[in-house]
């Protein structure tokens, strides 16, 4: 570990990073450890925010977790009983019409595309999904807005002192962990505010998700599936697929997009076993045939796929429920390729068109321009969302207005977590080529003051960092092993591939991308605009920003860009936390 720590000092003075002096003190102050000390509840809604914050995992319960993999029923007779000291039984949750969403991409876009249809149609909704960007209270909305500070706090303070009231000493777990704790909340207010009906986003796993109490749920659906949590759900996607499909229930309609064979062969089995009839959904361009061509509030092609999803999840509901102008059915063929019946094809209603349109999800191919700034938002973290998202960067660097005069500067600000792969993200991103390539932790600050929201207790500062050092590390060796002479000329792999994305007029190509590393996300924020972001101005830099050689040079290049695109993508936190520096509206 000293020899870790030293090598830790050792590269912060090359990279571009505030004195050393202040991340240890920031380490201790923070205190870092696992199950930090509560502090005595008040009423508001930070002092709630860190209550809370005490009931985040920590490294033995998420081994606990791995090793009851294999026994969902545990997890779930774990939940059903804190459930029970909550106040609400299972026939509770039974009353409430939810629909149930799990994938590993997608999942939280499909959900607010079939929140905002439904909401369309005039109803009362609830959206539980996770994680949260900003502020915690987004995880829990009513009517597609995150429930008010005061109505988050009146029900944690009303539950934590229930859960408290009902611990025996016969369990060796008194309290519901982070997850456990805000999924329960969710239930009561949903139903205290009675909604018609409540989209419910799986969190990480499917069959022993806590979220899998709900026993009676509409409609369930799955969107695309790939390699992710792999600690956890599985090292195949087969494996992963197995977990997801746990969220099937007997006799309940469920919805899935096309999958590769492996993984659909699984959910199709999963479903039969318990007599759960599954549908494949077909491609969006489907249902815009004869009618006219659907638009997104979410950009992206792969947005279409959740697109087609969500439309099928809200149709089933409506006709379950007897509503008026569902849409009107198409003739179509059984989808015997994949030996499983393919879902309705209908004619969108105008109410449908208008959710689609309508759809806002921050964080997810989100673009803010801002004066000679533009950030391109995505939290994608897995390899196939990576993919999809240097799909839609790229689409977005084509159908833009270039400058009259000056040079374009692209920059890469990424960080990923838990069990991924960052080598293999990262090198899916090389053919953006970035000329600068930014990583720092998924801290907005570097004093946890005001960011109670944000704070992770399962993690260590010294181990953030490192993750962070060997990103770099991970960068700079592609792009040694991918220069040459022709890099930046020769033709793309695929049309509009790297070739297209040449800069006209352009900075001159290094051998390779400057990277650097910063010891927050305003530090990092504050170097890659300069100023020159119209609602992002923090005080002035600390000392040290600029030590590096690479941060002063680059400094002046950013300073004289005529245009500065930045994708920020790794990791759902990250982007949370840029968008906490860069929308301050969205902290109140």
């Amino acid at each position: 570990m000293s020899r870790a720590r030293s090598h830790l000092r050792s590269a912060f003075l090359l990279a571009a990073v505030s004195p050393l002096s202040a991340t240890t003190r920031f380490g201790a102050r923070r205190g870092l450890s696992a199950w930090p000390a509560p502090q005595e509840p008040g009423m508001e809604y930070q002092d709630a925010v860190r209550t809370l914050n005490t009931l985040q995992t920590n490294a033995s319960y998420l081994e606990q977790v791995k090793r009851q993999r294999g026994d969902p029923q545990t997890q779930l007779e774990a939940m059903e009983l804190f459930l029970a000291r909550s106040g609400l039984q299972l026939e509770d949750l039974d009353q409430l019409n939810i629909i149930h969403v799990t994938g590993t991409k997608g999942k939280g876009s499909t959900c607010a595309f079939t929140e905002r249809i439904l909401r369309s149609y005039g109803l009362k909704t609830g959206f539980f999904s996770s994680p949260h960007l900003v502020q915690v209270r987004e995880r829990i909305r009513i009517n597609g807005q995150p429930i008010s500070p005061e109505l988050f706090t009146n029900h944690f303070w009303r539950l934590y002192h229930r859960l408290q009231e009902t611990k025996d000493g016969s369990s060796c777990v008194s309290m519901p962990a982070y997850f456990r704790f805000l999924t329960l909340m969710a239930f009561h207010i949903f139903l205290q505010e009675k909604v018609d009906l409540a989209v419910v986003e799986v969190g990480i796993g499917g069959a022993y998700d806590c979220t899998n109490i709900i026993r009676k749920p509409v409609v369930c659906g799955v969107s695309s599936l790939g390699l992710d949590h792999t600690s956890l759900l599985g090292d195949t996607v087969e494996k992963i697929a197995w977990q997801k499909g746990g969220i099937f229930k007997r006799g309940v309609p469920a919805f899935t997009v096309l999958q590769p064979d492996g993984p659909l062969a699984v959910l199709r089995d999963r479903a039969q076993q318990i007599s759960c009839p599954l549908y494949l959904c077909p491609p969006l361009e489907a249902l815009e045939e004869g009618g006219p061509p659907l638009t997104l509030g979410l950009e992206g092609e792969h947005q279409r796929s959740n697109a087609a999803l969500a439309l099928q999840l809200a149709r089933c509901w409506l006709q379950q429920k007897d509503h008026q102008g569902i849409g009107e059915l198409k003739a179509s063929q059984p989808s015997l390729q994949w030996q499983l019946p393919l879902a309705p094809v209908f004619q969108p209603t105008s109410h449908m068109q208008h959710g689609l349109r309508d759809t806002e999800w921050p964080g997810r191919t989100q673009v803010l321009r801002r004066g000679p700034l533009t950030w391109y938002l995505d939290g994608a973290h897995t390899v196939s969302s990576v993919q999809a998202c240097v799909r839609w960067f790229r689409q977005a660097l084509r159908g833009r207005d270039r400058p009259d005069s000056g040079p374009e500067v692209r920059v890469l600000l990424f960080n990923s977590t838990g069990d991924r792969d960052p080598a293999a993200l990262l090198k899916l991103l090389q053919p953006c080529q970035f000329h600068y390539a930014v990583f720092c932790p998924n801290l907005t600050e570097v004093s946890p003051t005001g960011n109670e929201d944000q704070q992770n207790f399962t993690v260590t500062l010294d181990q953030v960092l490192l993750r962070c050092l060997t990103h770099q590390q991970h960068w700079s060796r592609l792009d040694k092993e991918q220069a040459s002479p022709n890099l930046w000329n020769s033709p793309g792999p695929e049309p509009g591939g790297p070739a297209s994305l040449l800069l006209a007029p352009c900075l001159p190509h290094p051998v390779s991308t400057s990277s650097l590393v910063f010891s927050c996300i305003s530090h990092a924020l504050q170097w890659i605009s300069q100023g020159r972001d119209p609602v992002f101005q923090p005080p002035s830099p600390p000392r040290g920003l600029l030590a590096h050689p690479v941060a002063g040079s680059g400094a002046s290049v950013l300073r004289e860009a005529a245009a500065i695109h930045v994708l920020v993508t790794g990791s759902l936190h990250l982007v949370g936390g840029v968008l906490k520096l860069l929308e301050p509206s969205l902290s109140q």
